[in-house]
């Protein structure tokens, strides 16, 4: 079957022009109304250059197909996860790609009450049409586009996964890297007790500072400066959509986003003991100590929203994290927030009442881990095979990836979606120089 090149397991992503423009963006419009038999769909987008126009073109394309578009403007993924259901829209479309480089774009989507739309549950078909050309007829009665400013709505729903009465004064760094999450903060700075210290804070569609994506060590630099000249209690910097949120400790330490699932975890079942914690298969061993020690009960999932959100749905878990800085939240209609994470550590560390670094320091030295090494490489399914014949006397599983598991260490290898890559993960029983060791036998047998 033919396919179109920006069509991606969980989204829409590509190039701007070449691979996404406007007549791509309108078509998806007029067949996600038909796909969704959609009355009405809320959108929004990031503040990339070329946002505005998809934005358009997409409204276009569903208020020819007869659909109501609610359109928010500027704002965050979860904005649009919030907004599904809060104004009880048929869908949502968001208009980003997240921490891209600028000449990207992308569209995101969910259905009637934020269930995730991925290339396995509609975009496939959405494609079909487009390359068919069954995108119908436009309706009659042409739909009517609505501007809806939601912000006050939206920081008001936080309200139920956090009590400000709880949060001490702290001076906090708050990294927007000039995408979207600014305005938010704006507002949920007049509810909280802290002192935010605002770092490219604007938005802005050129990205002087770099692309928001904290992932990249070149990128934290500015995080680490503003907590070290401010002598902050926290730094938090996020991506350009804000889905993901990422955490410095007071000495300006960069944190694992697996060592802030186990946090998280403990912060949910302090109040709410006996739920199910979903988790990703990269790393897992804190995870699992954590979430039992907690009253808790601790289910692995595939990787990748779309699995976790279902994983979540089937056990009814109350929380679920990736160690790649996706939190999602069953009150939150089981989708990840970059607002919400923030909200529950500030109270954490409060409550705790100890510096953010003792908190993580623990489980660090209980399970030091490589963080996601990628490796390009000619022929990654081949080697994969190579790793599972060299290990095959460790406990293999190959439910994401492979992971196989030793007594005192344990790894995951994945191989990446859309590149020729292997992505590797490694832990160990608190035993640091084994995790390095390991991690570089591992990377030399790969990189071979």
């Amino acid at each position: 079957m033919e396919k179109i090149n920006s069509f991606k397991a969980y989204d829409i992503r590509g190039k701007v022009p070449s691979e996404l423009n406007s007549e791509l963006a309108y078509k998806v419009g007029k067949s996600v109304a038909k796909y969704l038999n959609a009355k009405s769909v809320v959108i929004g987008r990031d503040v990339r250059k070329s946002s505005p126009e998809l934005s358009k073109a997409l409204a276009n394309g569903l208020t020819d197909a007869g659909c109501d578009v609610i359109d928010l403007g500027l704002c965050g993924t979860e904005m649009i996860y919030f907004a599904t259901p809060y104004l009880n829209a048929d869908g949502g479309v968001m208009i980003t790609a997240s921490h891209n480089p600028p000449e990207y774009n992308g569209l995101k989507f969910v259905k009637r009450g934020s269930v995730p739309m991925g290339y396995d549950s509609g975009l496939k078909e959405i494609e079909k049409m487009i390359l068919n050309n069954q995108l119908g007829k436009n309706s009659i009665q042409k739909g009517k586009v609505v501007q809806k400013n939601i912000m006050n709505e939206f920081i008001e729903s936080l309200k139920k996964f956090y009590n400000p009465e709880k949060i001490k004064p702290y001076k906090v760094v708050v990294n927007a890297g000039n995408g979207c999450v600014g305005p938010a903060l704006d507002e949920l700075e007049k509810n909280l007790p802290i002192k935010m210290i605002k770092v490219f804070h604007e938005p802005d569609s050129n990205f002087p500072n770099g692309v928001p994506n904290p992932l990249l060590p070149e990128n934290r630099h500015s995080t680490i400066e503003a907590m070290k000249k401010n002598n902050a209690d926290l730094g938090v910097a996020w991506d350009g959509d804000y889905d993901r949120c990422f955490f410095f400790d007071e000495k300006g330490n960069f944190i694992e986003g697996y060592y802030i699932v186990g946090l998280l975890a403990k912060s949910i079942l302090k109040l709410n003991p006996n739920e199910k914690i979903v988790h990703d298969p990269r790393l897992t061993w804190n995870t699992i100590e954590v979430v039992k020690k907690s009253g808790g009960e601790a289910v692995v999932s595939k990787s990748g929203h779309a699995y976790i959100k279902q994983k979540m749905r089937e056990v009814n878990a109350i929380y679920g994290g990736e160690m790649s800085a996706h939190h999602y939240f069953r009150d939150n209609f089981y989708s990840d927030s970059g607002l919400i994470p923030f909200l529950l550590i500030l109270q954490l560390i409060s409550e705790e009442n100890k510096p953010f670094s003792s908190l993580v320091e623990e489980m660090v030295n209980s399970y030091p881990c490589s963080g996601e090494i990628n490796s390009t490489i000619e022929n990654p399914k081949e080697k994969l095979e190579q790793i599972k014949a060299k290990y095959s006397d460790g406990i293999i599983d190959e439910l994401d990836g492979v992971s196989i598991e030793y007594p005192n260490w344990r790894f995951n290898v994945r191989l990446s979606n859309t590149e020729p890559l292997i992505r590797l993960n490694v832990e160990s029983r608190g035993d640091k120089n084994l995790m390095e060791e390991k991690t570089k036998e591992l990377l030399n047998f790969i990189r071979q």
